[in-house]
């Protein structure tokens, strides 16, 4: 079973994200002051963004973090899922009805 990796879920939500506003690479790494090969291995899972990059990136797509990491906690449930690693389940702390 391959191992999950947190960078390819961010990759891909960043990715998905700048192509559903029609954005090139070039664009957005020029937004973010990144080269483009950088953040072209960021959105291909082969390097780990920063959070100070991955701030950068998210301000470039004009996106909040937060929404990129529900992304990523949404592709990872389903990851889990698909591989019968729903582990956490019993162990998910409870979210208080404040937040």
């Amino acid at each position: 079973m391959k191992p999950l990796l947190v960078r390819e879920l961010l990759g891909e939500a960043l990715r998905e994200h700048r192509m559903s506003q029609g954005r090139t690479l070039r664009d957005v790494s020029l937004s973010a002051r990144v080269s483009l090969g950088y953040l072209s291995e960021v959105e291909r899972g082969q390097k780990e963004a920063s959070s100070e990059l991955l701030f950068s990136i998210c301000e470039a797509l004009r996106v909040p973090m937060s929404e990129i990491f529900r992304r990523v906690s949404e592709k990872l449930l389903v990851a889990e899922i698909e591989n019968g690693e729903d582990l956490g389940t019993q162990h998910r702390r409870q979210v208080p009805a404040a937040l």
